[in-house]
């Protein structure tokens, strides 16, 4: 009975994304071919195929580049877990503030990104 009330009051101050999920995802990148170089916003995180943790509250531009082809753009989108908000409505107001403000109840459209790129003519 004692952990299930410390449970309902962590879960009552805290949100429960917050508490159960966390604020970053594993995403893995691959290419065809393997080697291309990974922007993502503009910055270069490394050559495929790697992994990455990235914030979940956020959207993202991924670019593949490789030399003798073609660029390829791919966006990366997050959405709303509706689970989420449905769990921190329930469990009151303080809840819902703290998944809001961390974006923890967000979750990141793909968990793999891949390009097929085409040579250059």
């Amino acid at each position: 009975m004692k952990k299930l009330l410390s449970l309902l009051l962590i879960v009552s101050i805290t949100g429960c994304a917050t508490l159960f999920k966390g604020s970053s995802e594993k995403v893995s990148f691959s290419s065809a071919p393997d080697g291309a170089e990974v922007y993502v916003n503009g910055s270069l995180l490394g050559k495929t195929p790697f992994e990455l943790n990235m914030k979940s509250n956020k959207t993202y531009m991924i670019e593949f580049r490789k030399e003798g082809f073609e660029p390829k753009n791919v966006a990366l989108n997050n959405s709303v877990g509706g689970g989420w908000v449905v769990l921190d409505v329930l469990a009151g107001l303080v809840p819902v503030i703290v998944d809001a403000a961390t974006g923890n109840w967000y979750y990141l459209d793909q968990d793999h990104v891949n390009a097929a790129l085409k040579e250059q003519q």
